[in-house]
C-alpha cells in the first residue's frame, strides 16, 4: 500500500509529534508498505530528502520553529499527486492538511487523521487566549475532524474530550509507541560515573527525574515544589530536569527562590541518541503535567527500568499503576509518601521497575505499527487488496490467537 503521512513537524525538529510519526514511518516501511511523508521545510526552502518531501515554509512567530506552509509555490505536491498515494495519514492540523485534504479530494482517496494535541491547554500561546477561547477552539477541531474518513487518538482521554466537541465521525483509539530498544541499552558503570561527576552528583544520591520539553503547562513548578518537600524526608535527594524550552530561565528563578540550587540540576537539551543515559541517572521518573495526550516520557522512563510517579490525569489510566509501574499523586503529602517509600523501600523499588519493563513492551514501536495497519485494513475497503500479503497472514495469526 501507498501510505503518505502529512504534518507540519519533523526532523530536524524533536517533540512527541516528530517521534511517533518517525516510528511509525519505520514500522509500516518494515511491513512492505511504500511510506511517503510530506512535511514542512525547517529552511523554508522546498527539497526532497529520501521519502520525506520538504514544502517552502515561513516562521510563523506564534511558536518557538513553528512554521506555516507558503501555498502555490513548487512543485513537490504535484509529484505525490503522480506518485497516487492510497491513503493519507494526516498528523496535524494547520497548514500540511490543507494539502492533504487536497491531494485526498484529487485521488478520491480516504484520509485519516491522527489527533496529537489537545490545543485547549495551549491556547494562551496565541494571543494570550484572546483570539481564539475554548468554544471557538471545540467548533474548529469539530468542523476539522468530521469532515475525515477516520480519526486516530491515543487515548480515552482525547476521545473523550472531542466526542465532547461533538466529533461524530469513525475514532480508533491507538497507543503511540516508541522503539523499546533505545532505551534498554545500559550505560557503563564508568560513563555513568563520569556523568554524575560532571553533574556534581554521587552514586549515594537519591535522583529524581524530569525529562522533557520545559514549559509552563508541563508543570514542572510544581515537581519543584513538592521535591523542596520530601527533601525533609528524603536524604541526598536531587533532581535532574532534562530538556529545554521557553520556560526553562523561569524554573531557574523559581528554584533560587526555593532555595534549591545545592540540590537541583538543570541539564538543558540533549540529544535523542543520549535520552536514555539520563534516564538511568535516576531512580524515580517525576512529573505533574496534565496537558498530556498520552505523555511519551512516561512510556520512556517506564522501558528505562524507572518507576513513574505523576500527578494523576486520565491519559495514564492503564499505564501508571499504583504499586505496579508507579503511583498518581493529587497532593504534595501523596508525592512526598510515594518518593520516600520508593527510595527507602528496596523490594517495592524493584518490583515496580521488573512492572514498569513489562508495561512499557505493551507500548513496542511494534505493536504501534500493527494497530495502525490493522485500522488501514479493517475500515477501508478499497485499501484491503493493497495490504502486503506477509502483514495479512501477521494480521490472521494474531486475530486468531486473540480469539483462542
Amino acid at each position: 500500500m501507498k501510505v503518505l503521512i502529512t504534518t507540519d513537524t519533523y526532523y530536524p525538529m524533536i517533540n512527541g509529534v516528530v517521534i511517533s510519526i518517525n516510528n511509525l514511518y519505520k514500522e509500516l516501511k518494515r511491513q512492505g508498505h511504500d511510506v511517503r511523508i510530506m512535511a514542512l521545510s525547517s529552511t523554508g526552502e522546498e527539497c526532497i530528502n529520501g521519502d520525506v518531501y520538504y514544502l517552502k515554509s515561513l516562521k510563523t512567530g506564534i511558536y518557538p520553529d513553528a512554521r506555516f506552509r507558503i501555498p502555490f509555490t513548487g512543485n513537490l505536491i504535484k509529484q505525490l499527486l503522480e506518485w497516487k498515494p492510497d491513503i493519507i495519514h494526516s498528523q496535524t492540523e494547520f497548514s500540511t492538511l490543507f494539502a492533504a485534504k487536497y491531494i485526498a479530494k484529487k485521488l478520491n482517496i480516504p484520509q485519516i487523521h491522527t489527533y496529537h494535541t489537545l490545543y485547549e491547554d495551549y491556547l494562551t500561546y496565541i494571543m494570550n487566549g484572546k483570539l481564539i477561547n475554548k468554544r471557538t477552539n471545540a467548533a474548529i477541531t469539530r468542523y476539522m475532524l468530521n469532515s475525515m474518513d477516520g480519526v486516530v487518538v491515543p487515548t480515552k482521554k482525547v476521545d473523550k474530550v472531542i466526542k465532547g466537541y461533538g466529533v461524530k465521525t469513525n475514532m480508533f483509539i491507538v497507543p503511540t509507541g516508541i522503539d523499546i530498544s533505545r532505551f534498554k541499552k545500559k550505560v557503563s558503570m564508568e560513563e555513568k560515573r563520569s556523568m554524575l561527576q560532571e553533574l556534581n552528583l554521587t552514586e549515594e544520591d537519591n535522583i529524581i527525574v524530569y525529562i522533557g520539553r520545559i514549559a509552563e503547562e508541563k508543570n514542572i513548578e510544581e515537581v519543584m515544589e513538592y521535591f523542596a518537600a520530601a527533601r525533609d524526608k528524603i536524604e541526598k535527594l536531587k533532581l535532574v530536569i532534562v530538556g529545554g524550552g521557553p520556560y526553562l530561565e523561569i524554573l531557574r528563578e523559581k528554584a533560587s527562590k526555593l532555595n534549591l540550587q545545592p540540590d537541583i540540576r538543570f541539564v538543558g537539551m540533549v540529544s535523542p541518541e543520549e535520552t536514555y543515559k539520563y534516564y538511568q541517572l535516576g531512580q524515580v521518573f517525576a512529573t505533574a503535567s496534565t496537558s498530556e495526550t498520552q505523555g511519551l516520557t512516561y512510556i520512556e522512563a517506564l522501558a528505562s527500568s524507572l518507576p513513574v510517579v505523576c500527578r494523576y490525569d486520565s491519559c495514564v489510566d492503564g499505564l501508571i499503576v499504583n504499586n505496579e509501574t508507579g503511583f498518581t499523586y493529587t497532593n504534595e503529602q501523596e508525592f512526598t509518601s510515594y518518593m520516600t517509600r520508593i527510595f527507602y523501600d528496596n523490594e517495592l523499588r524493584k518490583r515496580l521497575s521488573s512492572g514498569a519493563i513489562k508495561m512499557a513492551e505493551e507500548y513496542s514501536a511494534e505493536n504501534f505499527g500493527q494497530n495502525i495497519s490493522n485500522v488501514y485494513l479493517k475500515n477501508y475497503s478499497k485499501c484491503v487488496d493493497l495490504i502486503p500479503r506477509e502483514v495479512k497472514i501477521k494480521n490472521f495469526i494474531r486475530h486468531a490467537v486473540v480469539r483462542r
